[in-house]
């Protein structure tokens, strides 16, 4: 089959490869100036910063295998096993480079348009074959035998509104939750302790992670990431109001030092708020084969994600 997958998160590019390897064509589409999805990382005058997902953890043995296989090329490693005192001991894993170099590595040799809006999924018109049309907002059109769609659920209702699939109302009606992320790159070492990272810091932080002690950056970075009701409140702010305060509320991890520079990351679907007790979704009964996909399945968490793009991939093959 020709498969167009739409979304480039590691849902996405988890199901592509899988799907590549068993021999079908696959095509990935993503918004994104690159892939990865919460799998990112910035560039902030000669600093590197996670402003993303933080780290993963292990829990299942089909994600153990996988993540074996990364540690062995070299690309991810064991950052810590635990973020209180004393640590609860279970391995948190960071991606040498950064997490959006796992992205990168798994789209290596993978068919992916980014800067590619998706607009509709619509079925092929009456009489020709069964499958797909990937509307692209430029008008283009990609047709496909099968469609896996991995963006947030809500984005992807909006997608199948033409398709004749009626999703069920729990995931018609998932919601998540939003984080507001301050990335600050600073003139020294700053106030936040071994090893690096601090789990519902305060108030308004649910994580604050030192990038240069991770080992991703090579310059002092912090990555502040404001909690779910915090960056609610603040959501419709100004942008520049919202940046003086998350600036402001950093201050007591800053350690006395500098900010050099700072941006703000805003991110509308950060974590669901339900999640549907399948690894995925099949529309049974659609005119050709489609799956939904994504953390909202398997789990928010890396693994989840990861896992669902593999439950996909299955239910195609």
């Amino acid at each position: 089959m020709r498969v167009g997958i739409v979304g480039g998160g590691l849902a996405g590019l988890m199901a592509a490869r899988s799907l590549r390897e068993r021999g079908h064509e696959v095509v990935l589409f993503d918004k994104g100036r690159s892939p990865g999805g919460r799998l990112a990382t910035r560039r902030i005058a000669g600093a590197v910063l996670d402003h993303g997902a933080q780290f993963f953890t292990v829990r299942s043995d089909a994600f153990e295998a996988l993540v074996g296989a990364w540690r062995a090329e070299g690309l991810v490693r064991e950052w810590c096993r635990g973020f209180g005192h004393p640590p609860d001991g279970h391995p948190r894993y960071m991606v040498e480079g950064g997490m959006n170099a796992l992205a990168k590595h798994l789209a290596a040799d993978l068919d992916v348009r980014t800067e590619t809006l998706v607009f509709a999924v619509r079925p092929n018109p009456a009489g020709g074959p069964a499958g797909w049309h990937i509307v692209i907002d430029d008008g283009t059109v990609e047709v496909v035998h099968a469609a896996v769609v991995t963006c947030p659920l809500a984005q992807s209702f909006s997608l199948l509104i033409d398709s004749g699939i009626e999703l069920p109302t729990v995931l018609r009606s998932t919601e998540y939750d939003r984080t507001l992320a301050l990335l600050a790159v600073l003139g020294g070492r700053p106030a936040v302790p071994d090893p690096g990272g601090v789990q519902n810091a305060d108030a308004t932080f649910s994580f604050i992670a030192d990038n240069q002690v991770k080992c991703v950056s090579p310059m002092p970075a912090v990555t502040f990431h404001a909690n779910a009701e915090w960056s609610l409140a603040w959501w419709d702010r100004p942008l520049d109001e919202t940046h003086a305060a998350l600036r402001a509320l950093a201050d007591p991890w800053l350690g006395g030092k500098a900010i050099v520079e700072s941006q703000v990351k805003r991110w509308r679907f950060a974590t669901p708020k339900t999640i549907w007790p399948d690894p995925c979704w099949v529309a049974e009964g659609a005119p050709a084969p489609l799956v939904l996909a994504g953390d909202a399945f398997a789990g928010p968490r890396v693994e989840g994600a990861a896992l669902s793009g593999l439950a996909a991939a299955d239910a195609l093959s």
